[in-house]
């Protein structure tokens, strides 16, 4: 296996939850090494949603400028459109949240070029390694059974070992260091997969809203992106087989039912390989940790994509983590009592928007994929299918100011965390070199 190389903490994955909590580390004076079995951070149909309570982060690390000079587009509602002529019911308005945040909207950036942002930042810290490219492929373990470090592969076949204090889960649902920890996942039912794809967007369409459509057992959200909407089309569970055999041109007939206003431009799904699967899942660990061995974000509790908060929890758990952990990390006296106060901390959170998606998934998807809430707003008149169930209509008709409660839900969260003192700095200027 070669030499043993070592750390003081090994970061598996180089999402965003794990580039959070390694930059946040090193300006503790931590000696961090992140692995990213990736070459790059060019993948498409990531999670591409910077919440409020991630800009304002970025804000306090002093990274909120050169974030803003990304380029980016910004949804400061999320709506239905209802009715024959365009309108839109506003449910969640974020412009409700100024001044409870610095910036109350969401911005929609290429997940690629924040994880560059946050590699940059990395990289001016002396105790920061990132190495691309090099796939954590197992763990190491002391006599006791306790995780001492990683094995590694990199693309060119070279293999190796990384010794650590503490080995870092944030590698995703498909964790290898969560499944080699052997911790136990529970599992909740999800009705419905994903599919991902694009669709062209003229420079003359202003999307500020975040726009679901509902149709008679299909549901999609359109995502506004600069130069092009990133659709997430979503269908029952089990139905891929089936929608691959059926084809592209099926395909594209279902995009233009459940969103007229596309039905312009689906013929630039050439094919099904320009549509990505996602099966979806929502679980989380009982325990998200074993002596040696921490899991956050997606290895520790997978989100369904209803509401769009995945990312923006995986980061709050790492700042979070890198605020409880580096002084006993930084002292050498990290203890398994040191890894449960970070779990401790972050499950309420975690708990309540997953029960809150389960309600979503009972009250809302599972009877518009099931096709009852299409046949229950023909029945009401011209405009409703399409629209918001009538409850919500109601609501938010009779009382607006309640925009601000899935506004602060999705924007916010629950227990939203701050940068710590040790990892603040002054804004950095966007200079020409940096960008």
């Amino acid at each position: 296996m070669g030499t043993v190389e070592r750390t003081t903490v090994c970061v598996a994955g180089g999402g965003p939850a794990g580039m959070v909590l390694g930059l946040l580390l090193a300006r503790a004076g931590v000696e961090v090494t992140v692995l990213e079995k990736h070459a790059d951070f060019l993948r498409d149909f990531r999670g591409d949603t910077v919440h409020p309570t991630t800009l304002d982060l970025l804000d306090e690390l002093g990274l909120g400028e050169r974030f803003a000079a990304l380029p980016q587009s910004r949804l400061d509602r999320i709506g239905f459109p209802v009715g024959e002529h365009g309108e839109t019911l506003v449910v969640g308005d974020l412009r409700r949240l100024e001044g409870r945040v610095g910036h109350p909207y969401i911005a929609m950036v290429p997940q690629w070029d924040l994880l560059d942002l946050l590699a940059d930042a990395g990289a001016a810290e002396p105790t920061f390694t990132l190495r691309m490219s090099t796939e954590v492929t197992g763990l190491r373990r002391d006599a006791d059974g306790a995780v001492t470090g990683v094995t590694w592969r990199t693309a060119d076949g070279a293999a190796g070992e990384l010794a650590a204090d503490l080995v870092v889960a944030c590698d995703g649902r498909g964790s290898t260091a969560r499944a080699e920890a052997g911790l136990e996942v529970v599992d909740f039912p999800c009705p419905m997969d994903a599919w991902w794809f694009r669709l062209p967007r003229r420079a003359d369409e202003d999307a500020p809203a975040l726009t679901p459509r509902i149709g008679e057992g299909r549901m999609a959200v359109v995502i506004p992106r600069e130069g092009y909407f990133q659709v997430a089309y979503m269908t029952r569970k089990g139905e891929e087989a089936a929608l691959r055999a059926r084809g592209i041109e099926a395909f594209r007939a279902d995009v233009a039912a459940i969103a007229p206003d596309l039905a312009d431009r689906v013929d630039a799904l050439e094919s099904m390989d320009d549509v990505r699967f996602l099966s979806v899942r929502l679980d989380r660990l009982r325990r998200w940790h074993v002596p040696g061995l921490l899991c956050l974000g997606d290895a520790a509790h997978a989100m369904s994509p209803i509401g769009g908060v995945g990312i923006n929890l995986a980061v709050q758990d790492a700042v979070a983590a890198a605020t409880l952990l580096a002084e006993p990390l930084r002292d050498g006296t990290l203890t398994a009592a040191d890894l449960d106060r970070v779990r401790r901390r972050r499950l309420w959170p975690t708990v309540a928007v997953q029960a809150l998606q389960r309600v979503m998934h009972r009250g809302i998807v599972r009877p518009v994929l099931a096709g009852d809430a299409a046949k229950r707003s023909s029945t009401r008149g011209k405009g409703r299918r399409g629209g918001p169930p009538a409850p919500i209509r109601r609501l938010m008709a009779a009382f607006p100011p309640a925009t601000i409660i899935p506004a602060y839900l999705i924007g916010v969260g629950l227990r939203p965390e701050r940068a710590p003192a040790f990892a603040r700095r002054a804004p950095e200027p966007v200079t020409a070199d940096r960008g």
